[in-house]
């Protein structure tokens, strides 16, 4: 039994919340959500939200005991870019480019 939670278009790039998610791939729950807890990263708290949202999910759809669940798989997809201008000098123009990126989270038994 397996529960899906995905998280689309969230702010920061698929780089830097990769690295995160090789923290916690394969963990259990609650040792993942420890070090989701504690880590520094911005990333870390998109990806406690969408584990969470996966908890949630397989407890209320599945029936599924909390305590036995581990995080199956945790990927992280490129999504689209905002694309942004910033005045410069001398009447030039810079683009600022926002990254985005698309949270899976699998957790089962």
């Amino acid at each position: 039994m397996q529960t899906i939670a995905i998280i689309k278009d969230a702010p920061g790039s698929a780089q830097k919340c990769r690295l995160v998610a090789d923290q916690v791939r394969g963990l259990s729950v609650a040792k993942a959500l420890n070090v989701l807890t504690f880590s520094p990263k911005k990333s870390a708290v998109l990806l406690k939200k969408a584990l969470e949202s996966a908890i949630a999910n397989a407890e209320h759809n599945d029936g599924a005991d909390i305590d036995e669940l581990k995080v199956k798989s945790i990927y992280i997809d490129k999504a689209a870019v905002r694309r942004g201008f910033m005045a410069r000098a001398k009447g030039r123009g810079a683009r600022i480019l926002k990254q985005s990126c698309h949270i899976h989270v699998t957790v089962g038994n």
